[in-house]
């Protein structure tokens, strides 16, 4: 099954359900960072939560950046994207083995930390950046996504974010729901959390075969006028670049950049994707002129 995000509301507008499913998107990321399967699970909850979240973007240009700042051995998960679904992220330390939990599922919430903070920061090209943190409930992401949801935006929200392992820690099944209760549904809140749980883990469910589009008829099928349409599909894309990291190199100043030139050459890598751009003695001499003050 492909990656995709499918989205509805209902007639009435009074419910908003999101679902996408991203296995491929979760096993790239997976890929590019070597994420051991706790550090694989925290990494695609976050990049999965992004894509829901970054679904009430109005442009392309505009992103969404999610940061989650816990005192587990995992040290941060940071993700950010777009409305089109083109989004990347990173585990500040990807390589954290910790034994399962009781029920044999994987310690997400151990690895993020209990104590902490989840911030939500939306930039656009049309008004000035917005950013809003609270505190961690349970470091277990979607939870911390839909606690953030109530105190920072005021909107009643249920979140399932999931990620299945194959015994060799590659993705088998990945997913999420978000469903939001809009002006004038109040008396649906109760219900979001009880309709998730009904549908059992997310990612069991894309494992298999259900596409974003089913589990929002599953979810909310039969409520008035509800027709999940397609958003896009989910996809692990970086913005960075050489043109970037050349910038980066000249805020150094030129003495910084001499001291590269002396060393022979420099290397940046990029958190969010880990691709490493190199530059050369001549290159930097080059930066290094640019970056002289005028006289």
């Amino acid at each position: 099954m492909k990656d995709e995000i499918a989205r509805a509301i209902s007639a009435d507008g009074k419910v908003r359900g999101i679902a996408v499913t991203g296995t491929h998107l979760v096993e790239s990321a997976r890929r590019r960072h070597c994420t051991y399967p706790v550090a694989t699970a925290a990494l695609g909850r976050a990049l999965l939560g992004t894509v829901l979240l970054a679904q009430s973007l109005i442009k392309p240009p505009d992103r969404l950046t999610l940061r989650l700042l816990g005192d587990g051995p995992i040290g941060a998960v940071i993700a950010d994207g777009d409305a089109l679904g083109a989004v990347r992220g990173y585990v500040l330390q990807p390589k954290v083995a910790l034994p399962l939990k009781e029920n044999g599922k994987l310690d997400v919430g151990r690895a993020v930390g209990h104590q902490g903070s989840i911030a939500v920061a939306r930039s656009s090209q049309e008004g000035a950046p917005y950013s809003s943190a609270v505190g961690l409930v349970s470091g277990e992401i979607g939870e911390d996504i839909a606690h953030y949801l109530w105190r920072s935006e005021q909107v009643p929200s249920a979140v399932s974010l999931g990620v299945l392992l194959r015994e060799t820690g590659s993705v088998r099944g990945a997913g999420g729901i978000l469903l939001q209760v809009l002006p004038g549904g109040e008396e649906f809140a109760p219900q979001l959390e009880e309709r998730v749980a009904r549908l059992g883990p997310v990612s069991a469910r894309v494992a298999e075969g259900a596409s974003a589009a089913s589990l929002l008829k599953d979810l909310l099928g039969a409520l008035p006028g509800f027709q999940p349409s397609d958003a896009g599909t989910p996809q692990f894309r970086c913005t960075c670049s050489r043109s970037r990291a050349k910038r980066s190199l000249l805020l150094l100043g030129a003495d910084a950049l001499g001291e590269l030139v002396d060393d022979g050459h420099a290397e940046l890598t990029c958190h969010f994707c880990g691709k490493t751009y190199v530059y050369d003695a001549l290159e930097l001499e080059r930066l290094r002129r640019q970056a002289l003050p005028v006289t």
